[in-house]
């Protein structure tokens, strides 16, 4: 990244309260130029649950202060019960949430340095929330920038997926027992420090608990949602997304059901800014940013939207492996999504697991079925790549063993795809609830499998995730499995595989019991989304730019990072344990004199072909210290399951110095419902 210290406008910083109705303070950290008073700028909102203070500092002293040497505020708040804002946080995007954050624009307008005129930009969270508030229609809120976001937050976030549960649902959870349980800092909130962080240790609860009672696609899912009404959010959006990331479904949806001005990005990264882009290549996200503020914020033409709509990397064809630091490939575009320039191309399966083009062959009444081991998966990543620990899926030889696969003849010439595969399916079960996992690999000359995309399905979900209904064992059913979006090339000499599996282990929870299901392959087809190059468009296409940033924060290692990812088979047990491990190791922020330590470890296991003996078990230790100052929390989570219900356990312990002052244990049981 190319360091910027000299801006057209000199910023400074300051720590700040702002004060709600309620008489809740949130707080916040704004730059803006030194001048804002006499020549006043709009303002650049990013508003998070995740601790601008320390655990995000390093991250926004890059990007605000930028935005803010160019003529902008840009200001970095935490949500109420998070960092040093008083209250409590009890869930993801409550009502008050979303009413805070209306406050907060109001905050802003009424600033002698601000125009009155606000965008607001985040990733995950923040990229959640502004979409919500948009939907709200405050008249402050001019244009969003939303990142690794979702407009669903039943059908694709981290909880579920085709109706499936996914595992990523305990790790975040754990995520925000531990972020939920870390004090403010005394340093800003003074003596209360003591009183606001044992209110927040036994106020904000157990959220996996609050979370499992929700297996369907119900009003708790929906508020927030903002796929419910499109025509609510009435400001231009940028969607901003990765391959590697959990939430690229989202930008394409949101391009085809908006009516304002909107562009889409999709790069090769994981859960991460453009401009810190792993896979890369990274780009000059910053600078692309700033012409879209200048646009809907200074009302200056910028010509962005001049460019086509959607603008996406098509990756070429790489070896497997669980982390890449570049994906080599290129940029294309698209003028409108969706696109008349994408044709849906249908191959057909076969009973001698073939996939051959559409018109290639007869149909048969060949049968073929599959009753997976709990080992399929293993090897999948997670649901969301954060690309650190290691966490992109591996060659899918290791998977394709306990699957159906399907593979076309060598391809003559390259293959471009570009938006959703979808597989249509007839089958059968043999038990109430069972699920179906899709993967579309590349298949190497020298048979390397590299997972190209998948989807997940609960077949009790096949119509409806509001309403799912059990399987009749035996009777056949016509299903349809949308796969994640991806712009890939085939090589000449590759092939493109279709794996079919009963289990996905541990990216998703496993149903009930082992199902055997049954397909008609003659009746099942992969449909994908072929694109033809337009090499002359894609020459003319600008130049993102090199990343930029501000100047980095000042920062010390004092202890090295540790990152694993292990598959531990244990054969005389007969026991699998996949273990990750993240320790951040120890570091201090110069600039407070603030020493922090993280460290996370979560095991996934089962004992060989026993489908009550699944397990998640997650543990998060955290320390914070300045002089004679020093608190640490310590975290755990198990959850189990039988055919009947899910059980969670939980601990969570709080030391001020040695003195251990907070200790809770959970034990709850909530019922399965046709998951």
């Amino acid at each position: 990244m190319r360091i910027v210290n000299d801006f057209p406008r000199r910023v400074q910083e300051e720590e700040t309260w702002i004060p709600l109705a309620d008489g809740t303070r949130l707080a916040a950290r704004i730059w803006r130029p030194v001048d804002a008073e006499r020549h006043p700028v709009p303002a650049i909102l990013e508003y998070l649950p995740y601790r601008k203070r320390d655990l995000t500092a390093e991250r926004d002293v890059q990007s605000h202060p930028y935005w803010a040497g160019h003529g902008y505020a840009g200001v970095r708040v935490d949500i109420r019960g998070t960092g040093e804002s008083d209250g409590v946080l009890t869930d993801e995007y409550l009502p008050q949430e979303l009413d805070d954050g209306l406050e907060i624009l109001a905050w802003l307008e009424a600033q002698p340095w601000c125009t009155g005129e606000v965008g607001m930009i985040g990733i995950s969270w923040g990229g959640f929330n502004g979409l919500q508030i948009a939907a709200l229609q405050p008249p402050q809120l001019k244009a969003v920038i939303t990142l690794c976001f979702t407009d669903d937050r039943y059908a694709d976030d981290i909880h579920h997926m085709g109706g499936c549960l996914l595992a990523d649902n305990l790790s975040w959870a754990s995520t925000m027992f531990d972020g939920n349980a870390c004090p403010p800092d005394p340093e800003l909130v003074g003596e209360r420090w003591r009183e606001m962080w044992l209110e927040r240790l036994d106020g904000s609860g157990l959220w996996l608990a609050k979370w499992l009672e929700h297996q369907r696609r119900d009003d708790y899912w929906k508020h927030g949602s903002v796929c419910e009404d499109y025509s609510r959010i009435q400001c231009p959006v940028y969607a901003v997304s990765g391959w590697a990331d959990g939430y690229c479904n989202a930008v394409f949806r949101l391009l085809a059901g908006l009516e304002v001005p909107r562009k889409g990005l999709v790069g090769p990264w994981a859960h991460k800014y453009p401009h810190l882009g792993v896979p890369g290549p990274a780009i000059g996200f910053l600078q692309d940013a700033l012409r879209w503020w200048d646009q809907w914020l200074k009302g200056i033409d910028t010509g962005i939207m001049e460019e086509p709509m959607l603008r996406v990397w098509m990756q070429e064809s790489v070896p497997p492996s669980a982390r890449y630091d570049v994906r080599p490939g290129r940029w294309v575009a698209e003028p409108t999504w969706p696109s008349p320039h994408i044709v849906p191309t249908s191959f057909r399966l076969t009973a001698g697991h073939d996939l051959l083009p559409e018109d290639d062959g007869e149909d048969d009444e060949a049968s073929l079925d599959i009753r997976s081991p709990l080992s399929v998966g293993l090897f999948a990543g997670k649901w969301c790549s954060y690309n650190a620990p290691p966490d992109l899926p591996h060659d899918q030889r290791d998977e394709d063993g306990g699957s159906l696969i399907f593979q076309t003849p060598r391809l003559e010439a390259p293959l471009e795809i570009c938006g959703q595969p979808l597989v249509e399916l007839e089958l059968a079960a043999d038990q109430p609830v069972a699920m179906v996992a899709l993967r579309l690999s590349d298949i190497a000359e020298d048979d390397k499998a590299t997972r190209v995309s998948y989807g997940l399905l609960n077949l009790t979900h096949r119509d409806s995730d509001e309403d799912p209904e059990p399987l009749e064992p035996g009777r056949r059913y016509r299903v349809r499995v949308k796969l994640k979006h991806i712009a890939q090339q085939f090589a000449a000499g590759h092939a493109v595989r279709l794996a079919l599996s009963t289990s996905y282990w541990p990216l998703a929870w496993p149903a009930p019991e082992p199902a055997r299901v049954t397909i008609r392959p003659s009746r099942c087809r992969l449909i994908l989304p072929v694109r033809a190059p337009r090499p002359a468009e894609e020459a003319a296409l600008p130049s993102f730019g090199e990343p930029e940033g501000a100047a980095p924060l000042a920062k010390t290692l004092l202890q090295p990072t540790q990152e694993t990812w292990q598959v531990i088979r244990d054969l005389a047990n007969d026991r699998t344990t996949l273990e990750v491990v993240n320790d951040e190791g120890r570091y201090r922020l110069d600039d407070i004199g603030l020493e922090i330590a993280a460290r996370v470890t979560e095991r996934y296991s089962y004992a060989y072909g026993n489908y009550d003996s699944v397990s998640g078990w997650t543990e998060w230790r955290r320390s914070f210290k300045r002089g004679d100052w020093e608190v640490r929390t310590l975290t755990r989570t198990l959850m189990t399951s039988d055919a009947d219900s899910f059980r969670l356990r939980a601990t969570l312990d709080a030391w001020d110095g040695d003195t251990r002052i907070y200790a809770r244990t959970w034990d709850e049981t909530v019922p399965r419902d046709l998951v």
